[in-house]
């Protein structure tokens, strides 16, 4: 394997190919209720505040929980914009479902719970199928980038042919990420590079890239890069301008060989350097990605004082040679994780869900906040199921009835309230979700607020389900007290 396609290539998620995105996102459970029940819905929906309007707890470094729409994600690319609102940008469906292009996904409440926002486009550029026109065409847009400079935002992407380097990196540009905002159009800037490439390091004429993967960086100086590469000779740094977002001229003779594994097959690719303190670091993935359960895909990282490297990691050996320490590996329910992204102190990446029991290993969203400890970022990868420390129980406070549970896990749990208007036959989410806040004592409790116009219905339940990366714990089933004074 030379290159990185949509992991639904992979084997054992090949059936899942075909699948609707509407089929492939999250959804509640099945039937809504009784016609009798709508104004208890509402009066459910409206008790609590969205989670835009609630104090968000400030996350501890480490695992950080994600639900909602959260698969399929492959090759998260993270921003966070000016307004709080977060978006990962991820590689587009096979078969050019749905266009195929660049997918879209927002989050509105620090990171937690993520929606399906669209696609880029609706298809992919015609002439990238040109370019391709000698065989087989894309099935898909692979391995985005997100980055903004001077209130432009700049998308790059990647199309290739799975298992070879005939392979480009794509430019689109637009002044908002808000899909709502008058001026929201991504413009299509055309070709940024393309592989193969030659002239790249006199010494050896055949040394060539896989043009895929491209992470963005700016030097001290204000001056950016790009590091790219997979597989092949390994990860490139190429020189470009602002604001074009291209590369200089020249650049092939200009551009450095940062890092290459020097083994059968060099499975060394998603590049993504990132400044912190006095150090450039570069993340990149290690191995195989897009085998499901069977992916060995893991991140590794070397660090530099220069963006042109060396980068050494923390044993002291090159990455352009081998060097590179592990620093996230599969663990628990997370298999291959990859793909990453950095944006401030998160690392966004993709993995195999061990967790899913509908499309087990089904690649979904990750995100870590970097604990940086002695110059190092480090990971927590202890695994911990969640577990219910205390079930909810309903409790009056003024005009609204609240339950509270309180679970433990590790990353630490998110509860997501669901409602059963018929004695807990079927269960769906509730419109809105409380905010999940860590204890002092190192648990996570959430409340849930409910209009006490509900006192009293027999068929309604409450239950919280906590979840993480590795499972979930679902509370007892809960039901409304009498009307006071009955």
């Amino acid at each position: 394997m030379t290159s990185r396609p949509w992991v639904l290539r992979a084997a054992g998620l090949a059936a899942a190919a075909t699948l609707a995105l509407a089929a492939a996102l999250p959804t509640t459970a099945a039937a809504g209720p009784a016609p009798v029940t709508h104004a208890i819905k509402s009066q459910i929906s409206q008790a609590g505040e969205p989670p835009g309007q609630q104090k968000l707890p400030v996350d501890l470094p480490g695992g950080k929980t994600v639900v909602g729409e959260t698969s399929p994600i492959h090759d998260p690319a993270l921003i966070v914009a000016a307004d709080g609102t977060w978006y990962v940008y991820s590689t587009g469906l096979v078969n050019r479902e749905n266009g195929g292009t660049i997918q879209v996904w927002t989050s509105r409440d620090h990171g937690t719970t993520w929606e399906y926002a669209g696609t880029v486009w609706d298809r992919i550029p015609a002439w990238i199928d040109e370019h391709f026109s000698d065989g087989e065409l894309p099935g898909n847009l692979w391995a985005p980038e997100i980055t903004e400079h001077n209130g432009t935002y700049y998308l790059y992407y990647s199309a290739s042919r799975f298992g070879g380097n005939k392979s480009l990196t794509a430019l689109a540009t637009n002044t908002t990420l808000d899909p709502s905002d008058p001026d929201y159009e991504w413009v299509d800037q055309g070709m940024v590079v393309s592989s193969p490439a030659t002239g790249l390091d006199p010494a050896n004429p055949a040394k060539t890239f896989n043009a895929i993967d491209a992470g963005i960086i700016e030097d001290a100086d204000g001056t950016p890069y790009m590091a790219i590469g997979s597989f092949w000779y390994g990860i490139f740094l190429v020189q470009l301008e602002w604001p074009s977002g291209k590369p200089v001229a020249g650049w092939e003779s200009k551009a450095v060989n940062i890092a290459d594994r020097f083994m059968p097959g060099n499975p060394i690719e998603a590049p993504y350097i990132t400044r912190h303190g006095d150090y450039y670091y570069l993340f990149v993935s290690f191995d195989a990605c897009c085998r499901g359960g069977d992916s060995t895909y893991k991140v590794a990282v070397g660090r530099s004082t220069s963006v042109k490297g060396p980068y050494l990691d923390q044993e002291g050996r090159d990455m352009f040679g081998g060097g590179g320490s592990v620093v996230l590996d599969s663990h628990g329910a997370i298999t291959g994780p990859g793909g990453q992204s950095v944006f401030g102190d998160y690392l966004a990446f993709h993995y195999y869900d061990g967790s899913n029991p509908d499309i087990p290993y089904f690649p979904t969203l990750g995100i870590q906040k970097i604990d940086w400890v002695d110059g190092w970022p480090v990971f927590n990868q202890t695994v911990e199921t969640p577990s219910v420390l205390k079930q909810p129980k309903a409790a009056a406070a003024g005009s609204a009835v609240t339950f509270t549970a309180t679970a433990g896990g590790t990353p630490g749990p998110v509860a997501v309230w669901e409602i059963s208007y018929d004695g807990g036959a079927s269960w769906q989410r509730a419109d809105h979700q409380p905010v999940t806040k860590r204890t002092d004592e190192g648990s996570y409790r959430s409340t849930l607020e409910v209009s006490s116009g509900t006192y009293g219905d027999a068929g309604l339940l409450v239950r919280a389900v906590f979840r993480n990366a590795h499972g979930k714990a679902a509370t007892d089933a809960v039901g409304f007290p009498a009307p006071p004074g009955r």
